[in-house]
């Protein structure tokens, strides 16, 4: 078992067997999901409250990175992928055919295993989404790079460096790079691919900060093979097994009293 004294002072859970309407940021009903005739992911059924982080745990391969593209809908661009069920994001089905995809990828940011800055100035990968969106404006621009790195924990670091190529950061910077270039289009949900497994102890420690500064705006789900990093960062965890979801609940309860068995040899190190 882990210790969980580093989640000491985060605002409360919510009970994600009972979240309402208002507390609801994402609901999976009844999730299947189909590599050509594999089933990778099985009856999906779970709630991801806002405003808080919720992370996804299991073994490699168990289908917790599948789950987590489901949300932003980036499944679609796999081959003979097929999905039965709904994903709601915020009461509206994101799998309906009238849904318009790159607008729904606005909506629900995404950051990768490894950082992954365009070959462009530390400035123009901020605003790449929003001149995609139209945005010309220079004020509007500056203003959302300033935000953007700010929110980013980076503003401070390459304030002075905007027009340098992106490359010349570290990786731990280029990984927040990426988090500012996320948010700079101020989506409703952040989902993160085990943003920190390229990275140092020290960049990992900065990422881990960044992602609780987050959830005070964002609704953030996590992918990690860390669980000491779910402990410390998330609020819900849910444990994911061959595709199914075993446990769901606030994370000091998976980690401390965990229902199921699978669960807990997972956790203590005895899974497999």
């Amino acid at each position: 078992m882990f210790d969980l004294n580093a989640t000491l002072g985060y605002a409360p859970p919510l009970d994600v067997n009972n979240l309402t309407k208002e507390q609801t940021a994402i609901s999976i009903e009844g999730l299947n999901l189909y590599y050509q005739q594999k089933k990778a992911l099985s009856d999906i059924t779970m709630t991801i409250p806002k405003g808080q982080v919720t992370a996804f745990i299991g073994p490699s391969g168990c289908g917790k990175s599948t789950l987590l593209r489901c949300i932003n809908r980036m499944n679609d661009l796999v081959e003979g992928c097929r999905v039965e069920g709904k994903v709601r994001l915020h009461g509206k089905n994101i799998y309906h055919p009238k849904v318009d995809v790159p607008t729904l990828r606005r909506r629900v940011g995404m950051v990768f295993q490894r950082p992954n800055p365009f070959p462009k100035s530390i400035y123009e990968n901020v605003v790449y989404g929003l001149r995609l969106q139209g945005s010309k404006e220079s004020r509007f621009l500056d203003d959302a790079v300033e935000r953007s790195l700010r929110a980013a924990a980076l503003w401070d670091e390459v304030k002075d460096r905007l027009h340098e190529n992106a490359f010349g950061l570290s990786g731990g910077q280029q990984q927040r790079l990426v988090i500012a270039r996320a948010i700079a289009i101020e989506p409703e949900v952040l989902l993160l691919d085990e943003p920190t497994s390229a990275l140092d102890p020290i960049s990992t420690l900065t990422i881990e900060e960044l992602i609780n500064d987050l959830k005070s705006k964002y609704s953030v789900v996590l992918v990690t093979h860390n669980m000491q990093q779910a402990a410390r960062v998330s609020d819900h965890t849910a444990f994911i097994h061959m595709g199914q979801l075993v446990e769901y609940s606030d994370t000091d309860s998976i980690f401390t009293s965990p229902v199921h068995k699978k669960t807990e040899d997972y956790i203590t190190g005895r899974y497999g």
